[in-house]
């Protein structure tokens, strides 16, 4: 018997009701094709006029269809709206209850009791955008496979793997709507700072700009949807996502006393590298959760996301010190070559003084081999493995003689200043010179292949976690974001190709 499925430019659209975003013009049109050799069993491709197999434009128009429709669904959902509110709403009382952190310093962006604040609003955003992601992945997914609803896709000549991409992209854009808005209610809330004294006043442009935005969004929502039908969730978060934005950038040319100042008086560079760092590790969560709802319910899929946001703050603790197995002795607090030729710590025979800010946690005696490097756990280490110097470190013949290994060693130490150099007959190629900050060990990193294995694997949420950079007054250069960028893509490749051998063979019938 002849199958019956539906054609024409409206088979894609499984958008239940429509929406303004969608239209029949924007689907693509049926083209012609040789008829059949069986009448009675049409070729797929031509019942809906597309064939992905050898037309690359058309898998990447079907994904944008999916992706468009998937942003609708996202957007329309009651709990999207819902938590963006209560995150505002989170920032605002987050001025009041971040008082007395004694905090005293001033020479970071934020300082005093806004380390604190600032500190809260980030972890607001972060785990609101966790929830946000579970909701949103196994609303747009596992609902639509439980419903039946995805056989309107899946039906179709459309590779499932293009449903996966489509469906990624559909709820990462909506996430970062989301984002952005729950960021700027942070931004609002650093600029009127905390109100740590009965004498604070409330900025009033903040208070008045934020309402405003809000209020607007609001009202035009519930209007459009009194008089038109217009989902309410969608509208108004469609408004907030320029109107926020847009209000915050006003307050900032206004001071708390109502006169114009320059844009760049309140305005927090270093905290939106961080808050971009953020947004990495939002897009990196929700392809866990859309990996997670192929074949999860709900519950479990936020019980997965939970798990794995946990598990990304913790991994440094459990994983990452395990990975790499080395005990720093000192800190270096200064470090100056001895003479001006040695700046590079390449030649044979420079040396380097250093002064540490710590007593060393080991003796170091001349001939102590010595390696130094930026992370207290001997990761990327300055200086490449080599043999210890056996021989006698004040016998200078010695130190470059033909059968010397070239290494770095300790020549000199009083207390907590010593001297290092770099012997052999050929100089140890270090990657650059001790620099201030550095920690210097007495032997090489050991490296602990299934730890490290472990550690790769977990997404590892400190990476994206910059705030100790910016309440140290430490500045987050943007190639590090760049790096941060790479290493998402890295995750959220991994966790779509899990999703897509997981979604491959998942029965929706």
């Amino acid at each position: 018997m002849r199958r019956s499925e539906p054609t024409g430019p409206h088979a894609l659209n499984y958008d239940r009701g429509g929406s303004m975003f969608s239209h029949p013009a924007n689907f693509p049109r049926a083209t012609a094709y040789p008829p059949p050799s069986d009448p009675g069993n049409p070729r797929p491709e031509a019942l809906i006029g597309l064939d992905p197999r050898t037309n690359t434009l058309t898998m990447l128009l079907q994904t944008f269809i999916i992706a468009r429709n998937t942003l609708v669904e996202s957007l329309r959902q009651p709990i999207f709206f819902v938590l963006i509110i209560a995150s505002g709403l989170m920032q605002a009382l987050n001025t009041s209850i971040s008082a007395f952190s004694m905090g005293y310093t001033d020479t970071a962006e934020v300082h005093g009791d806004n380390k604190m604040l600032l500190d809260v609003g980030m972890a607001t955003v972060f785990v609101m955008g966790m929830i946000l992601a579970a909701f949103q992945a196994t609303a747009v997914i596992s609902r639509e496979i439980e419903d039946k609803t995805i056989l309107t896709i899946v039906s179709k000549p459309i590779a499932r793997p293009t449903v996966v991409i489509g469906k990624y992209l559909g709820v990462s854009v909506a996430i970062m709507m989301a984002t952005l808005i729950m960021v700027t209610f942070m931004m609002f809330g650093i600029r009127h700072e905390v109100m740590t004294r009965a004498s604070d006043t409330v900025d009033m442009p903040v208070m008045i700009f934020t309402t405003s935005a809000v209020g607007i969004a609001v009202l035009v929502a519930a209007w459009t949807n009194f008089f038109y039908g217009w989902s309410f969730p969608q509208v108004a978060v469609v408004l907030m996502t320029p109107l926020v934005p847009l209000a915050y950038i006003i307050t900032l040319l206004i001071s708390k006393e109502w006169k114009f100042q320059p844009i760049g008086t309140d305005f927090k560079p270093q905290i939106l590298l961080a808050c971009a760092s953020l947004g990495l590790a939002m897009l990196v969560l929700t392809s866990i959760a859309v990996a997670a709802s192929t074949r999860l319910s709900q519950v479990m899929t936020l019980v997965i996301c939970v798990g794995v946001f946990v598990m990304g703050l913790l991994s440094n603790h459990f994983l990452g010190k395990r990975a790499f197995l080395n005990d720093f002795a000192a800190i270096i607090e200064t470090a100056t070559p001895d003479r001006s030729e040695f700046e590079d710590f390449r030649a044979v025979g420079a040396r380097y003084n250093l002064t540490l800010s710590n007593f060393p946690d080991e003796a170091l005696t001349p001939g102590t081999p010595l390696y130094y490097g930026p992370s207290p756990q001997g990761v990327g280490m300055a200086v490449p493995k080599f043999e210890p110097y056996d021989g006698d470190p004040a016998d200078e013949r010695l130190l470059t003689a033909g059968d010397t290994p070239p290494g770095i060693m300790v020549k000199t130490i009083d207390r907590k200043s010593l001297t290092i150099e770099n012997i052999g007959q050929r100089s140890l190629p270090v990657k650059r010179p001790p620099q201030q900050g550095d920690y210097i060990f007495t032997k090489p990193t050991r490296v602990n292949p299934l730890a490290l294995t472990a550690w790769s694997v977990v997404p590892n949420m400190h990476f994206f976690w910059l705030l100790d950079a910016v309440s140290q007054n430490r500045t987050i250069p943007p190639s590090h974001v760049a790096r941060i960028g790479v290493y998402s893509l890295m995750q959220i490749g991994a966790f779509l190709s899990l999703a897509v051998i997981l979604f491959q063979r998942r029965d929706v019938g």
